[in-house]
C-alpha cells in the first residue's frame, strides 16, 4: 500500500504537466494551498480524498487515474488502433518477438510496392479479398485463406481494388517462425 502512495506523488505531477499548469494555478482552481500540493507531489504528505478529488476534476481525470487504482475485474484489452500508410493497424502483442497485427486495409490501396526484410510473415484473410505479390507470383486470397512467406522475398499485400479487407498478420524476425501442425495427433476434432 506504501508503494501506491509513494506513487501518488510523482503521478500529480506528471498529469499536471501534461496540462501545462503551473503549481499556483492547478492549486487555486483545486481550492488548495500551493504549499499543499507541492507537498503532495514530492511526496512530503500524505494523499487524501479531500485533497484528491478536487485536483482529479481540475486535471479532468478519473480519481483511479491519480492513485494508480489497478483494473480489477474486466479482462478486456483495451487496444489503440494507429494509421500506418492509410491503413488502420490493430496491435494484438507487445513489442519484441513474434508481432501481431490486425490490419484494416482500404480499397484504395491496390497498387503494389514490393519490398524485402529479414523475418517471416504470416497472413490470413478475416474478410474482403487480399492481393498478395510474392516475388513473380500476384496471388488473391478470400476470407478464410492463409499464406506464410519467408519476407527475404519481394512482397507486397494490399486491396484487390474492389472492397476493403481485413488482414491478421503474424511476423517473426529472423529466426522466428509460427508453427503449424497438420498432423493426425493435434488435428482440431470439430473439424469436418
Amino acid at each position: 500500500m506504501k508503494e501506491l502512495l509513494d506513487l501518488v506523488g510523482p503521478r500529480l505531477r506528471q498529469i499536471r504537466e501534461q496540462r501545462g499548469l503551473t503549481l499556483t494555478v492547478a492549486a487555486e482552481q483545486a481550492g488548495i494551498s500551493k504549499s499543499t500540493l507541492s507537498r503532495l507531489e514530492n511526496g512530503q504528505r500524505r494523499p487524501s480524498l479531500e485533497l484528491l478529488f478536487p485536483l482529479a476534476q481540475v486535471y479532468r481525470v478519473p480519481l483511479d487515474d491519480l492513485v494508480g487504482a489497478p483494473e480489477v475485474g474486466d479482462p478486456r484489452i483495451r487496444i489503440k488502433p494507429r494509421r500506418v500508410n492509410g491503413r488502420t493497424v490493430l496491435p494484438l502483442t507487445r513489442p519484441g518477438g513474434v508481432q501481431a497485427w490486425k490490419i484494416v486495409i482500404p480499397a484504395a490501396q491496390s497498387a503494389p510496392n514490393p519490398r524485402a526484410h529479414g523475418g517471416f510473415e504470416w497472413l490470413y484473410v478475416l474478410s474482403g479479398r487480399m492481393r498478395l505479390v510474392l516475388g513473380d507470383r500476384d496471388l488473391v486470397l478470400g476470407a478464410g485463406e492463409a499464406a506464410e512467406f519467408d519476407t527475404r522475398v519481394p512482397h507486397w499485400f494490399g486491396s484487390t481494388g474492389e472492397e476493403p479487407a481485413e488482414v491478421l498478420s503474424i511476423f517473426g524476425r529472423p529466426g522466428e517462425r509460427m508453427l503449424l501442425r497438420a498432423d493426425e495427433e493435434h488435428r482440431d476434432p470439430h473439424a469436418g
